[in-house]
């Protein structure tokens, strides 16, 4: 009978035989179904997934406009005709003025330098009109030129933002992870209390058949003379008590159904049972592994360094305000002119542009000192924070670990009582049979074998939560013996 049970509490899609009256079909879910329902459905985890989306198309977006940009800039016509005092000849003075033009440019911005490369071609065509002169002039120019802008004695802007970047889609990603993880854990909590619903479900079903089954015997007692009257009272108040807990039971289930589907995010009146698997295997656990990987691997460490690196940045641009700063412009290129296109550059003309400009400040009244006290500060916060985590989750691997083996301790103890409340069960069902025994202490020792069973069961599941627990404290699945890197982490994160 003791080997029934076990098989009865592993295997979920048995208990359809008892929970479920003949000929009913129903779904089976198991929990592999359960999380990809959930993840499909969770608000938290689409909302991360998004974000994560966000941060790489932003990546993307700066990795592209570090490449060459291509630009053509037509103005196809221009006209205009104004009339102004000309304080040289102390005249008003008419001037006519069209043109047509067309600039290429290329431009590439200088990741290693923060600087900016462009060259550029101007294409111009100019017909005009003066009334002083009273001169028409029109002809072609071109003006192609490469133009080199370099900051001077600051930081590298460019570089530090595409770092920034690089860090949201870190960031993003782990977030992502984790709250991969939270869900798995909280569905599977969802998922086990309504397998143990099922099991309280079975055993009280159980109950109610032994219940029924005293009852008949003490009712062909009474009636043969062998028993009091008074004994067939109590049996029969033993097996509506026991009808009334199998209600219960039944109640209980579908109340926690209901929370599960509102979780995972199914319509309340889909119908299922879950399956589950929870025989009573015991896994090593190695707690140094555990908590050394875990100080490795942990992903909200791997955020809290991010965000130590993020108040780097700042303290960088904190030292960068009212700081003395310069600015180096150059261009070189060549100018030419003519009525006719074809002869533009017969006589070029260079024209050479350099321009060297300095920030230099002289008095803030203290902000930047004070700017940078608060980065500092903040670097410091975030490093004790980070200390403080790492001994947290230490704690939490050692806690895990005690509880593991706790557990495992609970369920040995929980196989050997169920074993001795089957045979003391078989033993006085014998007695009462025989009338040795009354009804009153038949349903002690029934109930005691039904909070045997429960026991057991509740063991088994709180094991296997604790083992899921481990593997997200530390990252490390002891099942499997290998380490546990969400799915979405195993790819670089810059592809």
């Amino acid at each position: 009978m003791y080997s029934r049970i076990l098989a009865v509490i592993g295997f979920a899609t048995i208990l359809t035989l008892f929970i479920m009256p003949p000929g009913y079909g129903q779904k089976v879910m198991t929990l592999e179904d359960a999380l990809n329902i959930a993840l499909k459905n969770s608000p938290d985890v689409v909302t991360a997934e998004l974000n994560m989306s966000i941060s790489r198309e932003q990546l993307n977006a700066r990795n592209a406009a570090m490449k060459s940009h291509f630009s053509f800039q037509v103005t196809p016509l221009y006209y205009s005709q104004r009339r102004a005092f000309n304080e040289l000849i102390s005249k008003w003075n008419t001037n006519e003025n069209f043109y047509s033009s067309g600039e290429f440019v290329i431009s590439q911005p200088v990741v290693f330098s923060d600087g900016n490369i462009s060259l550029r071609n101007r294409l111009e065509y100019s017909d005009g009109y003066s009334e002083y002169a009273d001169l028409r002039t029109k002809g072609y120019n071109n003006d192609l030129y490469v133009v080199i802008s370099q900051p001077l004695f600051r930081y590298n802007k460019l570089k530090m933002e595409l770092d920034r970047l690089k860090l949201d889609v870190e960031n993003a990603t782990l977030n992502y992870a984790l709250q991969r993880m939270y869900l798995e854990r909280e569905a599977t909590e969802f998922f086990y209390a309504v397998y143990q619903r099922q099991m309280a479900l079975e055993i009280a079903r159980d109950e109610y058949e032994n219940q029924k089954a005293s009852f008949e015997i003490i009712r062909s007692k009474v009636l043969a003379g062998l028993s009091p009257e008074e004994e067939l009272y109590q049996a029969e108040l033993n097996m509506e008590t026991s009808k009334s807990n199998l209600q219960n039971a039944e109640v209980e289930l579908e109340n926690t159904k209901d929370r599960f589907k509102q979780y995972i995010g199914v319509d309340l009146d889909e119908d299922f049972i879950v399956e589950a698997d929870v025989q009573p295997a015991i896994v090593p656990v190695d707690l140094d592994l555990a908590i050394q990987h875990g100080l490795e691997k942990r992903l909200e460490l791997q955020q809290r360094d991010i965000s130590i690196k993020n108040s780097r940045f700042s303290l960088v641009e904190s030292k960068s305000i009212n700081s003395f700063t310069g600015d180096l412009s150059l261009s070189m290129g060549l100018f030419g002119e003519n009525e006719e296109l074809s002869h533009v550059y017969d006589s070029p003309v260079r024209s050479p542009n350099v321009r060297v400009s300095f920030n230099i400040p002289i008095w803030d009244w203290g902000e930047r000192k004070s700017r940078i006290k608060i980065a500092e500060a903040n670097i410091k916060l975030q490093e004790i924070q980070m200390e403080t985590q790492k001994t947290n989750i230490e704690l939490g691997i050692r806690e895990s670990y005690r509880r593991l083996q706790n557990l495992a301790l609970q369920i040995g103890i929980a196989q050997q009582s169920l074993k001795n409340a089957e045979l003391t069960y078989e033993i006085n069902l014998e007695r009462y049979k025989n009338g040795d025994l009354t009804s009153m202490d038949l349903g002690l020792f029934q109930n005691q074998l039904s909070e045997k069973k429960m026991s057991l069961s509740n063991a088994l599941i709180s094991y296997r939560l604790e083992l899921l627990n481990m593997k997200i404290q530390s990252l490390w699945d002891f099942q499997n013996n290998t380490s546990f890197v969400p799915v979405h982490l195993q790819n670089n994160l810059f592809e």
